[in-house]
């Protein structure tokens, strides 16, 4: 018995759309593959990008020439980025050799035990922590620690110098073609034009959410508690303002976590007046800034509950490295937004719902609806 035409044709349809859908798949895989190694600079490219946008728009309204536009921005960027970063990579480098030198100093001398005697009050404490930890071991170790890890950076400089130049080579044609790429990904996907639309938006603020409301805040909370740092006198700074910036991208953690500490340190040593000072200075400035900024250089782009937050920075970081601060955010919003518009794809359309049975089957099949019948 011979199947009819139409099912053959039917049968040959749904194997060439499976091929074809493995085929593709596969193809997605391998590229992502592929595209793995370089994921951390495409991520920082398209983050520079996103937030470089407008100085390129404005380059295009005076230059009409998109490709000389694009090569003054990456100029530009460059030149913001490039140089702040050689010189707070150079003292950090500097000032870790320097604090390392300052704990082994300190432990050496037995400096800190003596300034820990002299709180009468914590003596008790000083005994117990003394039989359950080997403080000054555990010290000796961080400080040991340190030397190496200042090495290794530098060690690992050629690869990071390479991944930077990267960067700045994507982000060229990230700027010059974003209107053909961005064409290319509404053509290729699934969604409809208003859909990406307003996935394309929600990415951008999430972007622009994270590097202004959290990295740049981050960078000012390091920053006024590094400037304190230096003004009270405690070595190394630049080191511990970078410490904190760090901890302050965590939305859990915080600056707090190396400013208390150092607090009770200068108030162990007697130094009450800069323990105050730089006690008052953490909880009044750099624990307020973040409230006073975000709002002001975010405002509603990005509306996130703290948990969802955490879990995508922490995550990201965890998951993809530094690119992952980005990352992150990015793959969280996305995946929102993608729950959002489910249930609008789902949902019965209002209007095939609002008509009787018999008015629906006949506008189905293409006819008019007759002037005798009423649509009530």
């Amino acid at each position: 018995m011979s199947h009819p035409p139409e099912r053959d044709w039917e049968t040959r349809s749904h194997i060439r759309t499976i091929v074809l859908l493995s085929a593709t798949a596969a193809g997605v895989y391998l590229c992502y593959r592929l595209a793995q190694p370089f994921l951390p600079p495409l991520t920082w490219a398209v983050a520079l990008a996103v937030l470089f946008t407008p100085l390129q728009r404005w380059l295009e309204r005076r230059l009409r020439r998109p490709g000389l536009a694009a090569a003054l921005s990456v100029i530009m960027i460059g030149l913001i980025v490039i140089l702040p970063a050689t010189f707070v990579a150079r003292q950090l480098l500097i000032q870790t050799a320097i604090g390392a030198n300052f704990i082994s100093s300190r432990l050496d001398t037995g400096e800190w035990r003596q300034a820990l005697e002299a709180q009468t009050q914590l003596a008790p404490l000083l005994a117990k922590v003394e039989a359950e930890i080997d403080l000054p071991g555990s010290m000796k170790s961080f400080a040991a620690w340190l030397s190496p890890a200042a090495g290794n950076l530098v060690r690992q400089s050629m690869g990071q110098i390479i991944a930077f130049c990267l960067v700045f080579y994507l982000l060229f044609f990230f700027l010059r073609d974003r209107h053909a790429a961005l064409q290319t990904f509404k053509s290729a996907s699934p969604l409809t034009e208003a859909e990406m639309n307003r996935l394309y938006a929600r990415v951008g603020d999430t972007i622009y959410a994270t590097a202004y409301g959290t990295l740049a805040v981050a960078a000012i909370q390091g920053l006024l508690g590094g400037l304190m740092f230096w003004a009270l006198g405690i070595p190394a700074p630049l080191l511990w303002g970078v410490v904190m910036a760090l901890l302050a991208v965590v939305p859990v953690l915080g600056a707090f976590v190396i400013w208390i500490p150092a607090a009770a340190f200068l108030a162990f040593e007697g130094h009450w007046g800069k323990a105050i000072i730089l006690a008052a200075w953490g909880m009044l400035v750099i624990g307020t800034i973040d409230n006073l900024l975000r709002p002001i250089l975010v405002g509603n782009r990005l509306r996130l509950h703290t948990v969802p937050s955490f879990i995508a920075i922490v995550g990201g970081l965890l998951l993809f490295g530094p690119a992952g601060l980005i990352l992150g955010p990015v793959v969280t919003t996305v995946t929102m937004v993608l729950l959002e518009l489910w249930p609008h794809r789902t949902a019965p359309e209002p209007e095939m719902a609002a008509k009787p049975d018999h008015i629906s089957r006949f506008e189905n099949e293409g006819g008019s609806i007759p002037p005798g019948v009423q649509q009530s």
